[in-house]
């Protein structure tokens, strides 16, 4: 071996040995560019999905009735691990405060929450079913670059499309405020169902969002010839927000998409390709 990268390789080694634990574990949870982040996060995916599927099956009476108990203990089981886990991101990363208030943060607390309020609330902790949300890293630890590329630009053209969209459903409640209390007009003195303003304007979201329950229905002509205008009026409207984001959405495939390495100190990703210090916090990644 050549005495140039002999002195390479005893420097990467001093560099590994000199780490601290917080850097060796911020490495193995939060990073999946090490064979060791990528298999821990692997491992956890299939325990989400395992501990998802236990929590469907407790919902099941005839399950619950043969398996209840097994069930309520693998249950406590995940979450005790999940509590680890997440105590330990909150230990290696640099900015804990920002990790648990970020998405993933929320999600993996939210993870655990349920099981614990159960002791409190009973049936909470179906809500665990939220844990399957921590499964969205599989775009990031699998490295399937083309899906997560896709993720990246649908977060940015959602995101750059939010005044419109905001103003879109503004005016939509509007007129199904308008339109429920005219049907309420027309539709009151009948017994068509429609016994109040809020109940009309129910109607009216359902109608005009061509879903149509059928639980409620004019009666009058001039009901049903209302209602005929909404239903026509849905189509056009459900067409508004798709071309807004669409627009956005072509917008963003131009941009350069960001890489999926983790800051060690405050955890945010979304960094560009080339970013050599974090963009949110200015860490050296």
């Amino acid at each position: 071996m050549p005495a140039m990268e002999r002195l390479k390789v005893n420097a990467q080694v001093r560099h590994k040995s000199n780490r601290s634990w917080r850097d060796r574990l911020f490495e193995i949870i939060f990073e999946a560019d090490t064979p060791a982040g990528k298999w821990f996060d692997i491992a956890l995916i299939v325990v989400i999905l395992l501990s998802v599927l236990v929590v469907m099956l407790d919902s099941v009476a005839s399950v619950r009735t043969g398996y209840g108990r097994w069930l309520y203990g693998l249950e406590w089981l995940f979450t005790i691990l999940f509590t680890v886990e997440y105590i330990l991101r909150l230990l290696c990363v640099g900015k804990a405060l920002r990790y648990a208030v970020s998405f993933f943060g929320i999600v993996d607390l939210m993870a655990i929450l349920p099981t614990y309020l159960s002791l409190l609330v009973f049936g909470s902790r179906y809500l665990a079913v939220v844990r399957i949300l921590r499964v969205l890293r599989i775009f990031r630890i699998l490295k399937l670059g083309h899906h997560t590329k896709e993720a990246a630009v649908l977060k940015s053209a959602l995101y750059a499309s939010r005044r419109k969209i905001l103003v879109f459903f503004s005016v939509v409640l509007t007129l199904v405020v308008i339109i429920g209390s005219l049907m309420y007009v027309i539709e009151g003195t009948t017994n068509s169902g429609f016994t109040s303003i809020p109940q009309s304007v129910y109607w009216a979201i359902v109608t005009l969002t061509t879903v149509g329950y059928g639980d409620i229905s004019p009666q009058t002509p001039l009901g049903q010839f209302l209602a005929s205008i909404v239903m026509i009026l849905g189509y056009s409207i459900i067409a508004v927000p798709t071309g807004i984001v669409t627009v956005q959405w072509s917008q963003a495939s131009t941009r350069q998409q960001p890489n999926t390495q983790a800051c060690p100190n405050c955890s945010a990703e979304g960094h560009d390709a080339d970013a050599k210090y974090c963009k949110f916090c200015g860490a050296k990644l």
